[in-house]
């Protein structure tokens, strides 16, 4: 998955209907009932120190499943776009000023990793998992 990047008027023009906005001192298990039927879910960031927001994503991706659009909005930052991917989210909507092509430049930083995260499990070792002389 790679995570789409967005300006405020992308956001707005997307078309979704009826998304639902999650506080960031929500818990996300109350959606639990209705997670299937849900297309897209805006998780906010009042100010980019303030992380609740990823412990959301992560939730809502692993422990209930949610396949559609987890967007995070309000302060987003490029420094923050690849935790916001490992963490679940599948879109962000850069804070004003914020240049996309710059944004999408901060994937190329880091093009894998030795842990697991909401997306992926880790490929790096999954061929030499024995190692050398090991079987």
């Amino acid at each position: 998955m790679r995570l789409r990047i967005l300006t405020t008027a992308e956001h707005l023009a997307d078309g979704v209907t009826n998304p639902v906005q999650l506080a960031n001192d929500a818990d996300p298990t109350a959606l639990a009932g209705q997670i299937e039927q849900l297309a897209r879910i805006d998780l906010h960031f009042p100010h980019f120190t303030d992380g609740r927001a990823y412990s959301q994503a992560y939730l809502l991706r692993r422990r209930l499943g949610f396949k559609g659009d987890l967007r995070a909005t309000g302060d987003v930052l490029i420094d923050q776009l690849v935790q916001m991917e490992r963490t679940g989210f599948s879109s962000a909507v850069l804070k004003e000023g914020v240049d996309p092509a710059d944004a999408k430049r901060q994937f190329e930083r880091f093009p894998g990793f030795y842990q697991a995260d909401a997306a992926e499990t880790p490929t790096v070792f999954k061929s030499s998992i024995a190692g050398p002389g090991r079987s």
